[in-house]
């Protein structure tokens, strides 16, 4: 079973609200990062099954990141989260290989439908 999820988001807050949903669902979180030079050294570490990739971060923004992590691991199932007000963003990060988006603010029955549509299409 897919179940072990890396969460990268600056916003701490962001990153417990969705800890909170995943291990609500029963999902492991194998680690957090805070920007996407981290995310792409906890992918390179845990190999996780699934990522939730915020774009808007400090030192590497998440399409830097997803483009990266993708490049060294094509199969890897990528979520970006990013606000409504980004939509440019979400496009850009669907167009580098993303597999889904989810919009900022989010209800945890939302987060859990996405991550199932990005899981059983894998």
């Amino acid at each position: 079973m897919l179940n072990r999820v890396l969460i990268v988001d600056d916003a701490l807050f962001m990153r417990t609200m969705l800890r909170d949903i995943f291990e609500s669902a029963g999902w492991q979180i194998i680690a957090e990062a805070a920007d996407g030079e981290q995310a792409i050294k906890e992918y390179q570490t845990h190999q996780p099954d699934l990522v939730t990739m915020d774009l808007v971060m400090p030192e590497m923004g998440g399409i830097d990141a997803l483009k990266i992590i993708l490049r060294d691991n094509p199969t890897a199932r990528i979520v970006v989260c990013s606000a409504l007000g980004q939509k440019n963003l979400i496009l850009d990060a669907i167009n580098a290989g993303a597999k889904d988006f989810i919009v900022k603010p989010f209800k945890s029955q939302q987060v859990l439908e996405v991550v199932q549509r990005v899981v059983i299409a894998s």
